[in-house]
């Protein structure tokens, strides 16, 4: 990974059977394992949207063309990445379909038709689908022509209503970044520049990776009237009076898989946190075939099943070989037992991230892995969280960010004064983006760092993916 960081990335999306590439450019074939480690991120997500009172709902793949010139910004931000259906079966459309790359359009037409009263507000809808955005440029997970998500879509009766909405999704998607993934975040919000396409503000979690380069791991936008303005979706208030509706929309993708990859893998393979990998305690028998080898692993598994995702090899593979590929996949902690074990009354127990090895007690051995799992998840997040910390950086003039930037790839704190000429000039002389107006503001200067103008607000800039 020191030496090509890209070509780690993709031997690792390969060779931990994460994805393998289709005959479609762009698209990927979500294999087994990567697809167990998606199910999981799903379920905790959709558990705590549920919680906060979302409902699921399905929208069709396709959007007319005359729906999705409704929103003149929004189809402005969308119009190079939309892909086109213009032929069903052997007869022309007599009107072009764009296969969806977000759902704001079609969300808000059947919004205009069940929404009357502020008696039927708020609707806290969401979907889980996949959607379709032609890049130019892709990689597994992190940018692909069709990817999996879930799109959040909500309709509020005031300003106050939707601003809440979108900062408590904001939070509820830090917290499983930190307390699932294992991934330290900033939260903030997106210059205009940056923000979503017809939204009137755009929040963000952006994470860091080995490399320095930041990822955007989920954003939540508030888009206050200008969609229901749009399309004409009013509501009778308690008085009778018509009044426009407020909407958000959120969303977290398979790019997160990514992210895990490049926050926690190594040169051994990927690195998983525990609470969302597939497996999280892989069982390695040693000397299978000596008396009562297979039975005690047997045991051992049954015992591990009631409090952990566990698996056992009982393959005729090698151990060593064994050893390698569940190094290659990530498996937080692997188990091994063999006769000195079964003499001894222990199993050895061996961590994925730190490769630290211990024995337990057959006596301790639930308490010791539930309690070991959550150490394993602690450490991987305080050592991202180092790792943030070494690759952020304060600068106060211009030619401090643009050799930090050349040099140095990370954060980069840094005051602006809200100018677009600025930002971009940024982007074009030091080539980083703005990654976000972070909410825990540090006044570092008073003049902006591009043009020496009084500044208005520290912005976190870097390279992104």
């Amino acid at each position: 990974m020191e030496k090509d960081f890209a070509q780690w990335y993709t031997d690792i999306v390969k060779k931990a059977e994460l994805v393998d590439y289709s005959s479609v450019k762009g698209c990927m074939i979500i294999r087994p394992y990567g697809y167990a480690l998606w199910e999981n991120f799903q379920r905790v997500l959709d558990d705590s949207l549920k919680v906060m009172g979302h409902e699921n709902v399905y929208m069709p793949m396709f959007i007319p063309e005359s729906l999705l010139q409704k929103e003149k910004d929004h189809v402005e931000g969308f119009a190079p990445e939309v892909a086109w259906v213009t032929q069903g079966g052997s007869e022309q459309l007599t009107e072009r379909l764009c296969v969806r790359p977000t759902s704001e359009t079609l969300f808000c037409e059947h919004f205009a038709k069940i929404v009357q009263s502020y008696n039927d507000l708020p609707k806290l809808y969401n979907q889980w689908c996949s959607v379709v955005r032609w890049e130019k440029t892709t990689r597994p997970f992190l940018r692909t022509t069709e990817f999996l998500w879930q799109e959040g879509h909500t309709i509020h009766a005031t300003a106050e209503e939707s601003e809440k909405e979108t900062i408590d999704i904001l939070n509820m998607y830090a917290s499983f970044c930190e307390d699932y993934l294992a991934i330290p975040v900033i939260k903030g919000q997106k210059t205009e520049k940056e923000k979503f396409a017809g939204a009137t503000a755009t929040y963000t979690i952006e994470s860091l990776m080995h490399d320095g380069k930041a990822l955007q791991t989920g954003t939540s936008h508030n888009f206050g009237t200008n969609f229901s303005q749009a399309f004409d979706i009013k509501y009778a208030d308690k008085n009778g009076e018509m009044q426009y509706a407020h909407q958000t929309s959120w969303g977290i993708t398979t790019r997160t898989i990514g992210a895990v990859i490049m926050v926690h893998g190594d040169n051994n393979g990927l690195v998983l946190p525990p609470k969302v990998a597939p497996t999280q305690v892989i069982i390695i028998p040693i000397a299978q075939h000596k008396d009562g080898v297979l039975n005690k692993v047997q045991e051992v598994q049954a015992r591990i099943a009631k409090i952990a995702r566990v698996r056992l090899d009982a393959s005729n593979k090698t151990p060593g070989w064994k050893f390698n590929e569940y190094e290659m996949k990530g498996v937080p902690i692997r188990l091994e037992v063999g006769p000195k074990d079964m003499e001894n009354n222990q199993v050895v127990l061996v961590r994925r991230d730190t490769k630290e090895k211990e024995f337990v007690s057959m006596e301790d051995l639930e308490a010791r892995i539930a309690a070991l799992l959550e150490e394993v998840h602690q450490s991987m997040l305080e050592r991202a969280r180092v790792s943030r910390e070494e690759k952020t950086y304060t600068v106060l003039t211009l030619s401090e960010l643009k050799e930090i930037a050349n040099r140095k790839p990370g954060f980069i704190k840094a005051m602006w004064c809200k100018e677009a000429s600025c930002e971009e000039m940024l982007k074009e002389e030091a080539g980083v983006t703005s990654r976000c107006m972070p909410f825990e503001q540090e006044w570092l200067s008073d003049t902006c760092v591009c043009c020496g103008k009084p500044a208005q607000t520290m912005v976190y800039w870097g390279k992104a993916y």
